[in-house]
Formats: structure tokens, C-alpha cells, sequence
């Protein structure tokens, strides 16, 4: 028989991952891996059982592409007519690191309120410095 895990028995952790040096696509494929819970002996799809992630080091990661800062564009649009606005790849990274890591993992988890639930456990910082250290060494 499997064993169905209840929202009340997950232990969630908080796992700190360093960006510097690392591809952009694949530290956050295993972003959404270990905020959905899938590394655990006790996943199951229907509950939040994934771990808190805190990224540092943010604008530090590799990208690959040559001209990738200039010709790629994120969307977005208010709903009113001609109201689509174009922001370059460069210019968020350089400006909010943050809202690009939480865009791309955001595309790598479910589209329901358990996916809103899973993002909102994601905690991007553009330096080596983050105000959860408490937690983080308390595992």
C-alpha cells in the first residue's frame, strides 16, 4: 500500500544554493525539483511537501548565448489594450536578479495554488548575504 503524505507531517528544510559559476537553466531545474518536494522519499503530487530554497550569488550565474542580453524580452500585459510592456534580459537581471529567477522557475511548476504555494518558498538574493541564516542552521 502507498502511503499518502498529509500537509501536517512534511519536515521542511531550507537548503542555500550558490549560483556563482553555475548554469542559469539547470541550478533551477533543480530548484523546482527540490521546492516541489520530488528529492524526498515521501512525495506526493497533491501536497506541498518541497523545502525552502534560498539562492545567493544571483547575477553571478553563467548564461549561455552571446547575444542573449540584448535580444531577449520578457512580456507583460495589464489586460487594458496596447498596454504590452518589453523588458531586455539584461536590464532585468542587472536591475531585479530576483524576478528572473522567480519568472523561470515559476514556468517549471504547476499552474494551480499549489504551484503559487511552492514559489512563494523561493528566496532570491543578488549578493552572497541573506537574512535567513537563523533558519538555514537550525536543520
Amino acid at each position: 500500500m502507498t502511503k499518502i503524505t498529509k500537509p501536517t507531517e512534511v519536515k521542511r528544510d531550507w537548503i542555500v544554493l550558490d549560483a556563482e559559476g553555475k548554469r542559469f537553466g539547470r541550478l533551477l531545474t533543480e530548484v523546482a525539483t527540490i521546492l516541489k518536494g520530488k528529492h524526498k522519499p515521501c512525495y506526493t503530487p497533491n501536497v506541498d511537501c518541497g523545502d525552502f530554497v534560498v539562492i545567493i550569488n544571483a547575477s553571478k550565474a553563467d548564461f549561455t548565448g552571446t547575444n542573449k542580453a540584448e535580444d531577449k524580452l520578457y512580456h507583460r500585459h495589464s489586460g487594458y489594450f496596447g498596454s504590452t510592456k518589453s523588458e531586455k534580459f539584461g536590464d532585468l537581471l542587472e536591475k531585479n536578479p530576483a524576478k528572473l529567477y522567480k519568472l523561470a522557475v515559476r514556468g517549471m511548476l504547476p499552474k494551480t495554488t499549489l504551484g503559487r504555494a511552492m514559489l512563494k518558498k523561493l528566496k532570491v538574493y543578488a549578493g552572497s548575504e541573506h537574512p535567513h541564516t537563523a533558519q538555514v542552521k537550525g536543520k
